[in-house]
């Protein structure tokens, strides 16, 4: 039997690229010098894409592949899928939501954790020597027992506001509409903002959400408000948020994802006020490895003509 012709858009772990190997052939759009002559190449054959949700699946790459059936996303955040071809074409989309929810959820409060108390300086302060020959670190800010804004209340979101309740802080939430939780609800983001002395960004990013922080949400957190991002960075105006940390019109900023990340604008790396992490809130063996199964899982079931269990369109 053939197997399913499958174009991998980037890297994956042994542990996921050894059963996909098995099960398909697997065309390494990644490895292509010219991707254009290879897309040409392949294309008509490909029935699944494999892709990651940094990388996702253009437009042109999707037309390039007459025979495409379903695109399976190694991530939960599927914004870098051209959904409108998807849908235009019948093609079946699919995430890996759930399993990576808690691990988001516990960086997003090791990254304000770090941020308010100073311990990454604090460390530093430690290993060069400082605190033997000059004394005592600098006073930070109390984390425990303030007010947390979560800027989407989906899966990732009450997950990080459940951890909040138990540093005893007042929570308040932003999303497309109440929901039913004992926590506060805020339409408005400058409102959730200007309540809220750490907002922490969780929401799903979409041509709609893109800059939803903006220059008057960073300016309502104040001088000493902070911000953590876990989601995506279309969802932070960069360049106002910059400004704000350059300026100290904001206390701080915690930061797993960045605009053309890897290689994040040079600015941040000047900056005392902020904590830089490498888009690795799901960066655990546990959570990559279910996150692996799930993608395949769900290649399995489409070419199998069962249910997929995770799709988004």
């Amino acid at each position: 039997m053939t197997k399913p012709a499958v174009l991998q858009v980037g890297t994956y772990p042994e542990w996921d690229q050894v059963p996909l190997d098995a099960a398909y052939t697997m065309h390494r759009w990644f490895e292509a010098a010219d991707k254009a002559a290879f897309l040409a190449a392949v294309g008509p054959e490909v029935r699944g894409i494999a892709t990651r949700g940094d990388l996702g699946a253009s437009a042109e790459m999707i037309a390039a592949c007459p025979k495409l059936e379903v695109i399976s996303v190694y991530g939960v955040g599927y914004d870098a899928v051209d959904i409108a071809a998807c849908k235009a074409r019948g093609i079946r989309v699919t995430n890996t939501p759930d399993v990576l929810t808690e691990d988001v959820a516990d960086l997003a409060l090791g990254m304000a954790l770090m941020l308010s108390r100073g311990m990454g300086a604090a460390a530093d302060w430690v290993a060069s020597g400082d605190w033997a020959a000059k004394g005592g670190f600098a006073l930070q800010r109390k984390f425990s027992g303030k007010r947390a804004g979560v800027l989407g209340l989906g899966r990732i979101g009450a997950a990080v506001a459940r951890r909040l309740e138990g540093f005893g802080m007042d929570v308040a939430y932003s999303s497309t509409a109440p929901k039913a939780v004992a926590w506060e609800f805020v339409a408005d983001p400058v409102a959730l903002a200007a309540r809220s002395d750490f907002l922490f960004v969780t929401l799903a990013a979409t041509a709609a959400t893109r800059h939803i922080v903006n220059r008057d949400v960073i300016a309502a957190l104040g001088k000493t408000g902070m911000l953590v991002n876990v989601s995506r960075a279309a969802n932070i105006d960069e360049e106002a948020l910059l400004a704000a940390l350059e300026s100290g019109s904001i206390g701080g900023a915690a930061l797993d994802v960045f605009e053309g990340e890897p290689k994040l604008n040079p600015r941040f790396l000047a900056l005392k006020n902020v904590v830089l992490q490498p888009h690795h809130a799901s960066g655990t063996f546990e959570t990559r490895q279910a996150m692996g199964k799930l993608m395949r899982d769900n290649l399995a079931a489409h070419f199998a003509g069962r249910p997929l269990l995770t799709a988004v369109a």
